[in-house]
C-alpha cells in the first residue's frame, strides 16, 4: 500500500510532470517534446557530461524517474538497452507516446524507486536526475539504485543540497521574512520545494548512503536557480553553494570484494 506522504508526491507530479511547465505546445505532440527537451539543455546543459549518452550504447540502463523522457530518449537514441520507471502513470504514457514518435525501442513501466521491480545486479548503469529526493525514504531509493546495479556498473544520481543558494532563499522567504527565523532549511525545503516533504542532502550524508561504491565522487553543480536567488553573488561562491549534488560511482566487482583466502599452514 502506497503511503499518505507518497500518495501526495504521486498526485503532485501526475498533475505537473517535470519540464511541462516549459512548453505551450498540446501534450504529447511533437513541438511539446521538442519544447521541454529545448529548455531542460538550456538550463541544464551539464547533464550531457554527467549522463554520458554514448557510452550507454549496447548497455543495459534504468532510469528511475522518467518525468516527460527528455534524458530516457537521449539514451534510448544513444543506442542503450533502455529501461525506465516512474511513480505517475501519467510520466509512463507521455514517454511511451514519445518513444513512439521517435520511433524508438524501451521499456517503461510504474513503479516505486523505494522498492524496484528488478533482482539483483540487472543493469550496467542506474541514472536519476533530481527524483529520489522526493520519495519517503531517500536513503532506501538510493540502497535500491546500487542494489540492481551490476558489479563494474556506473551509478549517476542527482539530488538538491540543504547547504545552497536555493535552500537559503527558501529560509529566507518562508522562515526569516515571516517571523519564523528558527525554521531549519531541512523544513522549509520539505514544506515549500515542489512536492511535500522534498529533502536534500550533504555530500557527508550521500557518502554515507553510496558507501558500497567504488571510485565515489560526489560534485556540486551551481545551476540558474541559484543564480535567480543569489544574483551577482554567485560570481564570489562559484559552485560552493550550488543546488544540485550529483553522486558517480562504480559497483565494485564481485572479484575484488571476494578477497583471497590465507594458504593453509603446514
Amino acid at each position: 500500500m502506497v503511503s499518505a506522504e507518497k500518495e501526495l508526491v504521486r498526485e503532485y507530479w501526475s498533475d505537473r510532470p517535470c519540464g511541462s511547465k516549459h512548453a505551450s505546445a498540446p501534450e504529447g505532440t511533437p513541438a511539446f517534446y521538442e519544447q521541454v527537451e529545448r529548455k531542460r539543455r538550456e538550463l541544464e546543459p551539464f547533464i550531457d557530461a554527467y549522463a554520458d549518452f554514448p557510452a550507454t550504447r549496447g548497455h543495459e540502463l534504468l532510469e528511475i524517474g522518467v518525468g516527460l523522457g527528455t534524458d530516457f530518449v537521449r539514451f534510448a537514441r544513444a543506442g542503450a538497452l533502455a529501461t525506465g520507471v516512474d511513480l505517475t502513470a501519467r510520466s509512463v504514457e507521455l514517454v511511451r507516446r514519445r518513444l513512439e514518435l521517435e520511433n524508438l525501442t524501451a521499456t517503461v513501466s510504474v513503479a516505486d524507486c523505494e522498492n524496484l521491480p528488478f533482482p539483483d545486479e540487472s543493469f550496467d548503469a542506474v541514472y536519476s536526475w533530481g527524483v529520489l529526493h522526493h520519495t519517503a525514504d531517500p536513503e532506501r531509493a538510493m540502497r535500491e539504485a546500487v542494489r540492481v546495479l551490476a558489479p563494474g556498473g556506473r551509478l549517476c544520481v542527482m539530488v538538491y543540497a540543504r547547504h545552497s543558494w536555493v535552500a537559503l532563499g527558501l529560509w529566507a522567504r518562508y522562515a526569516v521574512l515571516r517571523g519564523k527565523p528558527q525554521r531549519t532549511l531541512a523544513d522549509v525545503i520539505a514544506n515549500h520545494m515542489e512536492s511535500a516533504g522534498t529533502r536534500a542532502f550533504t555530500p557527508a550524508e550521500l557518502r554515507r548512503v553510496f558507501s558500497r561504491l567504488d571510485s565515489l565522487q560526489i560534485d556540486r553543480v551551481g545551476t540558474p536557480y541559484d543564480q535567480r536567488v543569489a544574483g551577482p553573488l554567485v560570481r564570489w561562491t562559484g559552485s560552493r553553494l550550488g543546488w544540485f549534488l550529483v553522486v558517480r560511482g562504480r559497483k565494485a566487482d564481485k572479484d575484488a570484494t571476494e578477497g583471497t583466502h590465507d594458504a593453509p599452514s603446514h
